[in-house]
């Protein structure tokens, strides 16, 4: 009985030791340290690589889209992504510090809004990008700089840790790059049919400011106008970074295709496209 119940006792000392150890390498090494993930991953590839949850990557698009629709420039982007980086980590959360809430950590009793308002990804970024346009000559300042003029944080340098993957991002968010937003969608979306390509027209409209898009026949697909190429890559990542949450099946521009059962984007025969086509799941 001793001897079993030593062997019992090693073992878990071993097991422990053993979490404990990826406890240090992971407070050590933070952000760089890949652990598993879960099925639903973004990989973004431009000048750089960056991998995020598909919440995450469609919250980091949302922030893109509406820095462009308010006319900001991409350095504009940049900050906002590193802010809401350091914030919240990309996730839209329901909690903070004292009243703080979103991806921006907003605070209600400070003006910027109400808890619904900001909870909401489009409002919490027109909101900061209201506010960064205030600061003067923020396009002069380093990322950590302008950001900490609007976020008035306690922890003021810690932006800037975030500017290299902030970057990456708004150059394959902002039409720089091509095929560079690869997301892996999980095996039961969570839009189908008709609804999805209704809502997901409704919110491509919304981020971006356009006019009223136009559905297949089928009512499951959708086609997006493109003035020229960098435009269509905007849309055409974006659709991919909200595949996840509105069932994009897939997603064509130029002579590339992302499809959610590769995952991955490869080339297509035929006349490359002008316009950016996407397709949802179909209903069951």
């Amino acid at each position: 009985m001793r001897t079993r119940a030593a062997i019992v006792a090693s073992g878990v000392v071993v097991a422990v030791l053993a979490l404990l150890g990826v406890w240090f390498v992971a407070k050590q090494f933070g952000h760089h340290l890949r652990l598993p993930t879960a099925t639903r991953t973004c990989t973004v590839q431009a000048d750089g690589e960056v991998v995020l949850g598909a919440d995450q990557m469609a919250n980091a698009a949302t922030i893109a889209a509406i820095g462009v629709q308010r006319g900001m420039p991409e350095r504009a982007v940049v900050v906002a992504l590193a802010t809401a980086y350091q914030e919240s980590h990309l996730r839209n959360i329901a909690h903070g510090d004292r009243d703080s809430l979103g991806l921006f950590q907003q605070r209600p009793s400070q003006g910027w809004g109400t808890p619904e308002e900001i909870r909401d990804p489009r409002y919490a970024a027109t909101k900061f990008y209201a506010a960064l346009k205030k600061v003067r000559g923020w396009e002069k300042l380093r990322v950590t700089e302008a950001a900490q003029r609007v976020q008035r944080s306690a922890y003021p340098e810690a932006y800037e840790k975030w500017a290299d993957e902030s970057q990456v991002l708004t150059r394959a968010l902002l039409g720089n790059a091509t095929g560079a937003v690869a997301c892996t969608v999980g095996p039961t979306p969570t839009m189908r049919g008709p609804a999805a390509a209704s809502a997901l027209m409704q919110s491509l409209a919304l981020d971006w400011g356009l006019p009223e898009l136009s559905s297949g026949t089928d009512l499951t697909g959708l086609t997006v106008p493109a003035a020229d190429s960098r435009n269509g890559w905007r849309y055409a990542h974006w659709l991919v970074s909200h595949a996840d949450d509105h069932g994009v099946k897939r997603v064509r521009f130029g002579s590339l295709e992302w499809t959610a059962e590769q995952g991955t984007w490869g080339r297509v025969k035929g006349d490359p496209t002008t316009q950016v086509l996407a397709e949802v799941f179909a209903a069951t």
